[in-house]
């Protein structure tokens, strides 16, 4: 048996001999309301990190990249529901390199698992998938670690600096049933968030449209915008202190950094937010916080025999876990 640190020096050795590298996997992704209205050579180039744009135009013109079955054109901008098939893409010197050599260790994240579905709880500072840089990200981890699983997809997706629960699909019967739950507004999410400022007026429903730009290199960042989306928050102070506040945050609707928006629109950043919030906080010093405090902490949806909900939770880490024993502490 060939282990998965054997073929990472094997896939260095091929790089290092002029051998052609192995390719990654066909794989299709279904786009979700977050992930709609960006063109299409967008898109890829974020799923294809490091992959020059004259390669993705050229998979785009033979037509190895298909949407929904159908050849199309680099400015098509997708739809919610559309499938994109994504090629076979070799893998460049410097990924296969830097391949993951023990990628097991992402199996003691799994906090779930059924014939469908494998639940993680994912770490802050993991990417979902790899590329803009990124050799590999918890996708490839989870393929890599589990090499008798054959069909591991995302469901849906976190920030890279967002920890807890994220769903991997086991079969693609599985992919497609719970896409369309989210889609129907079937699946409850909720998180934990830490805000700045005393947030002491009770739930708040926040009901802003938000616009999502994108940067050159591809950052996307977002904006409240009447031209934007239709985005629904609520939050609910759990712990309410001088400096911070402790909530429980239920996302009504799924747009790209929803809960981070809102919070700084209505003047309550989430602490470690170095986008949308202050860099070097008051509380965010006091309580030694060097990460974004925002944790995906339960998923439920119905489940695929109707039998009643599966519903998975997914417990805080340790450094967030201190950072609310500091809270505590704080005068």
């Amino acid at each position: 048996m060939t282990s998965a640190s054997d073929k990472s020096d094997n896939n260095a050795a091929r790089a290092n001999a002029g051998e052609a590298l192995p390719k990654t996997p066909a794989r299709f992704v279904t786009i979700e309301a977050e992930m709609a209205d960006r063109r299409l050579d967008n898109f890829l180039m974020g799923e294809l990190g490091g992959l020059p744009r004259s390669h993705i135009y050229k998979m785009i013109r033979s037509g190895e990249v298909r949407v929904n079955k159908g050849r199309i054109k680099p400015a098509y901008r997708l739809l919610e529901g559309d499938i994109v098939r994504i090629p076979p893409v070799q893998l460049a010197k410097e990924r296969a390199q830097s391949s993951p050599e023990n990628p097991e260790w992402i199996n003691k994240y799994i906090i779930y698992q059924d014939d469908d579905v494998i639940a993680i709880n994912k770490p802050s500072g993991l990417a979902v998938h790899g590329g803009s840089g990124i050799s590999a990200g918890l996708i490839e981890l989870m393929r890599a670690a589990n090499p008798q699983e054959h069909s591991l997809e995302l469901v849906h997706r976190l920030d890279r600096s967002t920890s807890g629960c994220l769903l991997v699909a086991r079969r693609r019967s599985s992919l497609r049933y719970l896409h369309e739950a989210f889609r129907e507004g079937n699946v409850k999410k909720s998180y934990l968030a830490l805000l700045e400022g005393r947030l002491a007026s009770g739930s708040q429903d926040v009901k802003l449209p938000l616009e999502v730009h994108t940067r050159k290199g591809g950052e996307r960042y977002v904006t409240v915008s009447d031209g934007g989306k239709p985005a629904h928050t609520r939050f609910i102070p759990l712990s309410v202190h001088s400096e911070a506040t402790y909530c429980k945050v239920d996302l009504f609707t799924g747009r790209t950094h929803q809960i981070r928006v809102h919070a700084q629109a209505i003047g309550h950043p989430l602490l470690g937010d170095d986008r949308y919030g202050s860099e070097d906080s008051n509380a965010q010093r006091k309580l030694k916080l060097k990460r974004l405090f925002l944790h995906a902490a339960v998923l439920e949806y119905p489940d695929r025999n109707g039998e009643g909900t599966v519903m998975i939770q997914a417990p805080l880490g340790e450094e967030l876990m201190a950072t609310l024993n500091r809270l505590e502490r704080m005068v």
